[in-house]
């Protein structure tokens, strides 16, 4: 889910011993059980294939190259079947029902709850019999196996992650119940087709078959990827075991949905009203701009930033300026606690739904014959689970140090502020001290900077460094697709000679009462040379970039902090890779197929640009007199990039690793609680310990509604592979436009162009030279000196 951008600049005193580190060796990628080789993940029959969510549709005809038609029959489809088909979905149905029109791009604006239960249960009916045909008519080749599957799959990727983003973006009671209702049909289809045994046997023969050497290197790694993918979804089971996997599928599925609900609702249900500025002392007015608009929004009409009334919510616009600014520290703590414990009480306590997602992971990895879930998670990644444990554990070596530092330096300069609790900082006193002492340090103010960083000079500038990285031209295409929101923003991607090549879609802003927190980038449609329609060679790539960031306030635009800076650079890595992608394969196109630990490289690869001086000028400029960022400002934000880079090292390692211990070690219903394993991995983790009372595990979807179960150590293996690739850059010459270009034409051909086709190690080699090091990593966190010393 490319779900949420990471918040760590890290060190790795790790790999200090060799250039060439084993994590990223070769001969590192195992698979249990060992009789299968290491394998890939594909959407085909991966329920975890989740940067977010898919989607398409618009009555008018456009340059996508492919119009989305659910119902149209690949040639193997014989009438007799299409007719049982079609006496069952009736024509007022078809014509009515936007799932199941035509379309170039999807009719966003138009889908409601009404058309889910019956546009889905057509479309399933439509697809088994489609499937059932295959099945009879399968032979082990490229057209009469991976073409008809890849249009069934895409069918239903389209239709539902239309419904399932709608949800994300655009949420109410009534499409959540359309959608619970629908769910188990939509998951008994795909296990049905993740269990096809005709499908899985063709499969093997076209790998054990004489041609086998003859494929493409993108071909033979599908193939792989459905075999493992195959095996992992239960195909070797016998019949009892199989029907016991399969309601844990479908257990599993409800689970996640209804933890990412909770989260959503016990967000929203908390609101502070604040009559008394008094209270909210210290706040900047951009925040108290939003206060106030909040409080508008809830029936307090006369409310302004000056006299309030204000509402303050646990958005994370909301949220963090009190967290960063308020002097009232029993705010502060109100603010933090609600935080820490949404979801943990009440109807919405996601206990009870965490303990048995555990409980049905570790059946679900021993049925499968895995020791526990994290090496069922593994098999489809780069790492080993020892792999993984060894990076989290010997970064958090390099860390720790840092981060005590970190904190007798806070202690310190509250100290110094005459602060009454000074020697007692805790959670909800650190980031409103931080943020002094780097006021302090740098004479940097993140308010100050917010009126440089306006998202429509963003937004240019950002497309301009995708210009010179990379060839392309970004231009407006509003009007061209349906969007669900007006804030919601489109775009059209063109190449050097002025042709389209791909589309995304942007939705910036926080709206707490419908939308879910966090930034994702997803796809709505791959690229695919199967899914083309006639008379074009190839379906173009359409994605979406989600953010949560400050909306604008009264007539100003959204003005940005420099983290949400950071955020949409980072999303916007993902689209690239997304859109650039030159794989025709549609099942392993752009981010399909790529392992998820490599996943991350893109991302935080854009994220190094936020710092690169000719880029941070193009952006920042003052929205009202146009003046550009000053250059002694611009040198304090290079100084700050590594303020306490030890204590946000450790926050997302306390997060990396207990996923992996919940995954590895915890017996759910044994003698530690959740929690209680929570408290001992923070131990070691943070150097604050955590309150008793602490729930976050509640509220952390990334791995219980999210796609990094047993993976959210990607974030750091990815920061290894993205900082050495920015290094390639620094080595060409920052400063050398010609260099910068060639070099980012290399970036685009290998990691943005070859997508899940070949294996990320592979791809990176092919891009540097060599495989990764870990010292880029370390110099651009400032603990290189610390780790060769360490």
């Amino acid at each position: 889910m490319l779900m949420a951008t990471p918040t760590s600049r890290a060190s790795l005193n790790l790999l200090r011993r060799s250039p060439k580190p084993k994590y990223f060796s070769s001969s590192s990628c195992q698979f249990r059980p060992s009789t299968f080789r290491k394998s890939y993940p594909c959407p085909i029959w991966s329920s975890s294939f989740s940067f977010c969510l898919p989607p398409p549709r618009s009555t008018t005809s456009t340059s996508l190259s492919s119009s989305f038609r659910p119902f149209s029959s690949p040639p193997s489809m014989s009438s007799a079947a299409a007719a049982a088909v079609d006496s069952v979905i009736s024509e007022e149905t078809l014509s009515s029902n936007p799932l199941l029109q035509d379309f170039d791009f999807p009719p966003f604006d138009s889908v409601d709850a009404s058309h889910v239960r019956p546009g889905i249960r057509a479309l399933l009916q439509h697809l088994e019999a489609e499937l059932e045909e295959l099945e009879k008519s399968v032979e082990p080749s490229w057209p009469n196996l991976v073409e008809p599957l890849e249009k069934i799959v895409d069918r239903l990727t389209v239709v539902w992650g239309m419904i399932n983003h709608l949800k994300a973006v655009k949420d109410t009671p009534e499409l959540r119940a359309a959608i619970e209702d629908v769910q188990p049909e939509k998951v008994k289809f795909q296990l049905r087709l993740g269990q096809s045994k005709p499908i899985y046997n063709a499969f093997k023969a076209i790998r054990e078959s004489p041609d086998w050497s003859s494929l493409s290197e993108a071909r033979q790694r599908l193939v792989e990827a459905q075999i493992k993918e195959a095996v992992l979804i239960g195909i070797a089971l016998d019949d009892e075991k199989r029907e016991e996997f399969n309601k844990i599928e479908q257990e599993l599925e409800k689970l996640s949905h209804k933890f990412s609900e909770n989260v959503l609702d016990a967000t929203k249900k908390f609101e502070k009203l604040i009559t008394d500025k008094k209270e909210i002392e210290g706040l900047p007015p951009s925040a108290l701009g939003l206060f106030a608009q909040a409080a508008v929004s809830k029936g307090h009409e006369n409310a302004t930033a000056e006299n309030g009334p204000w509402i303050i919510t646990l958005d994370a616009p909301s949220y963090l300026p009190v967290m960063q600014h308020a002097k009232n520290r029993a705010l502060r703590e109100e603010v933090y606690r609600a935080y820490l414990s949404r979801a943990s009480s009440g109807d919405l306590d996601n206990t009870a739904i965490i303990d048995q997602i555990l409980k049905l992971r570790l059946e679900k990895a021993k049925l499968l014959g895995y020791n526990n879930y994290a090496e069922v998670s593994m098999a489809m990644k780069m790492a080993t689970v020892e792999k993984a444990a060894e990076l989290l554990e010997k970064l958090c070596s390099a860390s720790w140090d840092a981060a005590v530092q970190d904190m007798e330096d806070l202690k310190s300069f509250a100290k110094d502020q005459g602060a009454a609790e000074s020697d007692s900082l805790t959670h909800w006193d650190t980031t409103f001290w931080s943020e002094r002492l780097r006021e302090s340090k740098y004479d940097i103010n993140e308010e100050e900077l917010r009126p440089y960083f306006s998202l429509p000079k963003v937004m240019d500038g950002l497309f301009s460094l995708a210009k010179t990285l990379f060839g392309i031209d970004i231009e407006p295409a509003d009007g061209l697709a349906p969007v669900w929101n007006n804030d919601v923003r489109f775009y059209r991607v063109k190449d050097s000679s002025g042709n389209p090549i791909a589309y995304f879609y942007f939705d910036p802003y926080s709206r707490p009462s419908e939308k879910r927190g966090g930034a994702w980038m997803d796809e709505v449609v791959s690229r695919s040379r199967v899914m083309a329609q006639k008379g074009s060679s190839v379906r173009l790539p359409v994605a979406h970039m989600v953010c949560n960031q400050t909306p604008p306030v009264g007539d100003k635009p959204s003005l940005m902090t420099f983290r949400e800076v950071e955020t949409v650079f980072h999303e916007f890595g993902h689209a690239l890779q997304h859109m650039l992608t030159k794989q025709d394969e549609g099942l392993v196109a752009g981010i399909r197929n790529i392992e998820w630990d490599a996943v991350e490289l893109p991302s935080q690869f854009m994220e190094n640009w936020c710092y690169h001086r000719d880029t941070l000028m193009s952006i920042a400029k003052h929205y009202e007199t146009g003046e550009t960022l000053p250059e002694e400002v611009y040198k304090k934000l290079l100084a700050a990039r590594t303020f306490r880079a030890g204590s946000f090292s450790l926050r997302q390692l306390k997060f990396a690793s207990v996923d992996l211990e919940l995954h590895t070690k915890y017996v759910p219903g044994g003698p530690e609680s959740i929690y209680d394993v929570d408290q001992r991995v923070s131990v070691k983790t943070q150097v604050i310990p955590p309150l008793p009372e602490d729930r976050f595990l509640c509220s952390f979807s990334h791995i219980f509604a999210g796609g990094y179960a047993a993976g959210y150590y990607s974030y750091k293996w990815a920061e290894v592979l993205s900082a050495d690739a920015f290094s390639a850059f620094e080595d060409a010459g920052l400063d050398d436009i010609k260099a910068v270009k060639e070099t980012g034409q290399r970036f685009r051909d290998t990691i943005l162009a070859l997508g899940g086709g070949r294996a990320p190690l592979k791809v990176f080699v092919e891009f540097r030279g060599r495989e990764p090091s870990p010292e880029p990593l370390l110099r651009h966190n400032g603990l290189l000196a610390a780790s060769a010393s360490a």
